[in-house]
């Protein structure tokens, strides 16, 4: 009896690792494919909730950079998802090559993102006497920087693989924090929107755990940092000082 719950036990133990080591395999093969997709879901399921009231049937009609801004950001989901299943097929040099337009198309998302921010502020003001929005300007400052400084950390990057994923996983991340905040009933929208956030990016250090058995330098770096940098900006948006004040004043008019 004693020797028949041993090799019970020895058998559990090795279905285990197994089911354990087929989860890893999973991960490290598909793990970047899926996030890709995950990452498209929530911001069709995030902004499925406005677009049709705030943008394509608004009153008043929304300006036309709101427009370009739409078309721009979802052709970044979609070149993310299109590169990521580049790279899973095996089509690596394809991926090497696109590059190059994901470059040109990243460089425009941070520029197009403050200045939509900016118009959009104004467009708020006089339409519906939204003065105090101004101080939110510094959220969309915080998603456009937390987009472009692991963006071009990633094309400095190009040629170290675990590096170039890894920040391009965290600069796409960084733009779902829009259709975060339009998940319906959500409390404090604009800070529970940044845990969603963070909460993608931990998907990634919890592949690596379970990959690698180790947490990557880039995110052992990158999101300690992110989490302290949105705390100071959700601080500026409810909290404004008075040189915040003035300077989204200068900014916005």
């Amino acid at each position: 009896m004693a020797t028949e719950q041993v090799g019970f036990a020895v058998a559990a133990k090795k279905s285990s690792t197994a089911k354990a080591s087929g989860i890893a395999r999973f991960l490290s093969k598909y793990f970047y494919f899926c996030m890709s997709l995950l990452i498209a879901l929530v911001v069709v399921y995030g902004f499925s909730h406005t677009v049709n009231d705030r943008l394509i049937h608004a009153t008043p009609p929304r300006p036309w950079i709101l427009w370009l801004h739409a078309a721009v950001f979802t052709g970044w989901l979609v070149f993310f998802i299109f590169q990521s299943a580049l790279v899973r097929t095996g089509h690596v040099k394809l991926h090497r090559s696109a590059g190059w337009f994901g470059a040109v198309l990243g460089a425009l998302i941070p520029v197009l993102g403050i200045w939509t921010a900016i118009v959009m502020s104004r467009f708020r003001i006089a339409h519906f006497h939204e003065a105090g929005i101004k101080p939110f300007f510094g959220l969309s400052v915080l998603d456009m920087t937390s987009f472009a400084l692991p963006f071009w950390l990633a094309i400095y990057w190009r040629k170290k693989p675990e590096f170039h994923r890894r920040l391009v996983l965290i600069a796409t991340c960084a733009l779902t924090g829009a259709a975060f905040v339009r998940f319906p009933m959500m409390p404090q929208p604009h800070a529970w929107a940044y845990a969603g956030v963070d909460a993608l990016i931990l998907l990634g250090v919890v592949r690596d755990l379970m990959v690698n058995r180790r947490i990557h330098v880039v995110y052992r770096y990158a999101l300690p940092v992110l989490i302290a940098c949105q705390i100071f900006a959700v601080h500026l948006a409810f909290h404004p000082p008075a040189w915040w004040v003035h300077v989204t004043n200068t900014i916005i008019g």
